[in-house]
């Protein structure tokens, strides 16, 4: 465990002016402690990222996922809403969904077949009291059901708080929210064939920095800064909340006669511009006038993060009809392509913190201050 007052020197130097400072320590990228901390401080404690609403698009869907350590349920009951649960059997522990699937009525765990409601009510407890017994006065119902989890849900991207300890969710969602007030309460449509997920070795604190900023384009993504050129970008700064970076020249080449149909009554404003925003801790999202993607990272180790990519478009049309299906590959191709310019970069840098002399690097105080930020911003919640 870190002590508190060597912790809060050691980042204090973090938290400086963007022209200041210095980066995160090393180990805060590499050590299973630092990793573990992190988890208690960031993750647990706060609002995070776990999973996609299209992860369980019909009702009785359930899906489980393992965040952390933590064995949690994604479900979608019979009326179409949300819950998270912990995947666990309240009598012994057992996960209870092992797969993917639809559960129509009832999750039953395997072990026992005790059974629950899709709200997560305990409905049966098969021979608890003993041999054709199926109650008994030890076990309450109203008391043993499903654990839920605190949840909320922007842009299809599902949140936890594990911890309960955290701003209500309409607070911690409300500053992008009102930023991209435009997009926020549409209704958005998974494309079909257009998820897929990168294994990177890096941190995941290296994938939010490096998405934060477009000081990195004209090198690492010549393509796309051939249209979208870094002289065209801006800084995104919410200090607390969120960092990234827009474009004002938003203009794909998907395609020389087709297009997605446009959100309807765009302001103008987005006939040409995109942004690109790193919602602390984990989730990098990206909106444009015709799709909106999402890239959730998990972290599974101190140098080891699944990058899971999900891309949304204006209708259902769009987003699962064969008029559209070669234009979803090409822009569900464009954006891998993307992604994966980008994982030579932060494996790189991961490799770079086992360099003995390396301080935590140095910053732009113009190009890098959205990074800056993010970093200051770790720094505040584990100090």
């Amino acid at each position: 465990m870190y002590d508190q007052a060597q912790l809060i020197q050691e980042l204090a130097s973090v938290t400086r002016p963007v022209g200041e400072a210095r980066g995160l320590p090393s180990h805060f990228y590499t050590s299973p402690a630092a990793f573990d901390f992190e988890r208690e401080r960031i993750f647990r404690d706060g609002w995070a990222a776990i999973g996609f609403g299209a992860d369980v698009p019909e009702p009785g869907d359930a899906r489980p996922v393992e965040f952390l350590g933590m064995p949690l349920l994604l479900l979608r009951d019979r009326t179409g809403t949300l819950r998270v649960f912990e995947n666990v059997c309240r009598h012994r522990g057992m996960i209870l969904v092992q797969a993917p699937g639809n559960f129509g009525g009832v999750i039953r765990c395997p072990y026992h077949s005790w059974c629950y409601s899709q709200d997560g009510r305990l409905r049966a407890t098969p021979h608890v009291g003993g041999p054709g017994i199926n109650t008994h006065p030890s076990i309450d119902p109203a008391q043993t059901g499903l654990i839920p989890v605190r949840m909320g849900v922007f842009l299809d991207t599902i949140f936890v708080n594990i911890s309960g300890v955290a701003e209500p969710f309409e607070e911690f969602i409300a500053p992008l929210a009102s930023r991209w007030t435009d997009f926020a309460d549409r209704p958005l449509f998974a494309g079909r064939d257009s998820t897929f997920t990168l294994d990177v070795a890096c941190n995941w604190k290296l994938a939010v920095e490096n998405y934060c900023e477009s000081y990195h384009l004209p090198w690492v993504h010549p393509g796309l800064n051939s249209y979208s050129k870094l002289e065209d970008h801006y800084n995104i700064e919410q200090p607390g909340h969120f960092s990234g970076q827009g474009t004002r020249v938003y203009n794909p080449r998907l395609s020389p006669t087709e297009a997605f149909p446009d959100f309807a009554d765009l302001p103008e404003y987005w006939d040409s511009a995109a942004e690109y925003v790193a919602l602390y801790p984990n989730i990098l999202l990206g909106v444009h006038r015709d799709h909106v993607f999402a890239i959730r990272l998990d972290p599974k180790a101190p140098g080891h993060t699944l990058e899971n990519v999900a891309l949304y478009y204006t209708s259902r049309a769009a987003a699962e009809s064969d008029e559209f299906a070669d234009l979803r590959a090409s822009n569900a191709r464009l954006w891998k392509d993307v992604f994966v310019e980008d994982i030579f970069v932060v494996e790189g840098m991961q490799k770079g913190r086992g360099a003995p002399g390396f301080d935590g690097g140095r910053f732009s105080a113009v190009m890098d201050s959205p990074t800056h930020m993010f970093h200051s911003w770790a720094a505040s919640r584990l100090g």
